[in-house]
């Protein structure tokens, strides 16, 4: 059974960093994109950034320029490096895969998702 499993949240102060990573297993496909994205209480799940297992990358325009996407395909692990946190980056991180989504950045285009790994960033 295809599974996602993220790690590296915590509680961190405004303006540190931190590298969220989500490993997949027993994914059915070779090729695939795995995304980021978050929900806040209350809020909408907003996507971030995807990687293809060809290392093609695109971002969310929210977040371009403070987060970074990368993966270790030896590892089958998708990294996400987030710097100069604000207390507005608090929410449950998720990340999801699916061979061609429709929408990257739709939630609806993914059928595999992760349990989340929750990131709070104090003042």
């Amino acid at each position: 059974q295809a599974q996602l499993t993220e790690s590296g949240g915590g509680s961190v102060q405004a303006g540190e960093s931190l590298r969220l990573s989500c490993v997949a297993s027993n994914y059915p496909y070779a090729d695939y994109y795995i995304t980021w994205f978050r929900q806040a209480p209350g809020r909408a799940r907003e996507g971030l950034a995807t990687i293809h297992t060809d290392g093609r990358k695109y971002y969310a325009d929210s977040e371009k320029g403070r987060i970074t996407i990368s993966r270790d395909n030896t590892e089958n692990t998708v990294y996400l490096q987030m710097n100069s946190l604000k207390p507005e980056d608090t929410a449950m991180y998720l990340c999801a895969a699916d061979p061609s989504p429709w929408e990257f950045f739709y939630p609806g285009a993914y059928k595999i998702w992760g349990r989340g790994t929750q990131v709070t960033v104090s003042s």
